[in-house]
């Protein structure tokens, strides 16, 4: 089987954690090769993702290794025998693989947690709402790139509503919701959608007011799978959005994401008579935005 020239990030996570097993049992990789039964050449292959490890080999390495739990194993297992396909598949050679990478960790999420401070989460936007961001945006796509993009972005949040659908918590500052791209109608869309998706058994929605704790400026989103060992953090930058899977990084996200819910309005039902706008809790304050553009 020849190299990956490109692995995606679900496979050189795989690489990674084996790298961090190998480490953490002090082998070398001359003496890991040697407990799994191949080339020394193959290990740094096998941990930049760029060629796969069978689970023999896999539990083989474990075996001789300090790491005893047994649902991490597992699921590691399961990560580096994934097929890595699904609807995002048809994309593939048509968008860039980032947004390949996130669909596919979405997809295997039980929990997403999410901060924004300037626009709404892509898995909560309106189709109207993502369309005019990539147009008034800064990105050099031609339309045709751009409508792609925001198909993709579509279909993505069918995860919400699947057989399997993760929990969303999202914490977004309240100058997302002034957002309106120069048309009042895509903000009046925006806040009901918000106001809808905040009725869903699977969906948490919280605003940090402008009048609250001084706002966290980065924008940034976990994808936790089952195994919280194996969560992802993504940073978004203008350049190009990190992608943090290192324990300390997810315990620092963690606990800033948590610090954030603590200052963030409370969140409630989208279910409220017209009228009721009390700005104590999240859907209020978004109803009471929303009610001068009805």
């Amino acid at each position: 089987m020849g190299l990956r020239a490109n692995p995606t990030y679900r496979q050189r996570r795989f690489g990674a954690e084996v790298r961090a097993i190998r480490e953490g049992a002090g082998l070398t990789a001359g003496e890991a090769a040697a407990v799994m039964g191949m080339q020394a050449s193959h290990i740094s292959n096998v941990e930049s993702g760029r060629t796969p490890l069978s689970r023999e080999r896999l539990r083989a390495l474990v075996e001789a290794s300090r790491c005893k739990d047994t649902t991490y194993v597992d699921a590691l297992v399961e990560m580096g025998q994934a097929s890595g396909k699904g609807w995002w598949t048809e994309y593939r050679d048509r968008l860039r693989p980032s947004l390949l990478d996130l669909a596919e960790l979405e997809d295997g999420a039980c929990d997403i947690v999410c901060y924004e401070p300037m626009f709404v989460p892509g898995l909560l936007q309106t189709e109207e709402y993502a369309t005019a961001g990539y147009r008034d945006g800064y990105t050099s796509a031609s339309r045709s790139e751009q409508d792609r993009e925001v198909e993709f972005r579509m279909h993505r949040q069918a995860v919400l509503s699947g057989e399997h659908a993760p929990r969303l918590h999202a914490v977004i500052h309240e100058a997302a919701l002034h957002v309106s791209f120069g048309d009042p109608a895509i903000r009046r869309g925006q806040l009901i959608r918000l106001l809808e998706a905040a009725e869903l058994p699977n969906v948490t929605l919280q605003i940090l007011p402008f009048d609250g704790a001084v706002a966290f400026g980065t924008s940034f989103t976990t994808l936790r799978p089952s195994v919280r060992a194996l969560s992802t953090v993504i940073v978004a930058h203008i350049e190009r959005s990190l992608y943090l899977g290192e324990a300390d990084s997810l315990a620092r996200y963690n606990d800033w994401f948590a610090k954030l819910c603590e200052v963030a309005l409370p969140s409630t039902s989208g279910e409220r008579r017209p009228g009721s706008y009390s700005v104590k809790d999240s859907c209020g304050l978004i109803q009471r935005l929303l009610y001068p553009l009805l």
